[in-house]
């Protein structure tokens, strides 16, 4: 297994994404003062973003219907678990886009490639997910 989000397994068999990339921000407010910089507040943790992008070649690797399962996956609007292989849980996440590049047209419209970017955007808060089973199951590995 190379990652899994909720049910749905990132395999040589189903999708694998090039790389991963993360955007976490923390928040923190501001009120002005007279003669002196703002007061600064530190608010909590802000938006935690990941992105995936990566390609289909069914001949090679991947099913173009995976991409489909996603993207059904995203009409539910509902947050899935996204972990990695090594069992690293990052959270709660939603997929908030999937975009698609068909490249290498055949003669009938089919593409021999998909280039393919998945949002994701955090919605728990944090506080008991993240972590590994390892942890979580008292530090067993």
């Amino acid at each position: 297994m190379f990652a899994a989000l909720g049910l749905f397994v990132f395999t040589a068999d189903s999708l694998l994404f090039d790389e991963l990339q993360r955007a976490r921000g923390w928040r923190h407010g501001s009120t002005d003062r007279f003669g002196a910089r703002a007061a600064s507040q530190f608010l909590g943790p802000g938006e935690d973003t990941i992105t995936l992008p990566g390609k289909v070649v069914p001949e090679l690797a991947g099913r173009y219907s995976s991409l489909d399962r996603l993207a059904a996956m995203a009409d539910t609007g509902e947050g899935y678990i996204l972990m990695n292989g090594a069992g690293t849980i990052f959270g709660t996440y939603v997929i908030t886009r999937l975009d698609e590049t068909h490249r290498a047209l055949i003669d009938t419209g089919v593409a021999r490639a998909v280039d393919f970017t998945i949002e994701l955007k955090r919605v728990d808060d944090g506080m008991a997910m993240t972590g590994t089973i390892a942890a979580s199951a008292g530090g067993w590995q």
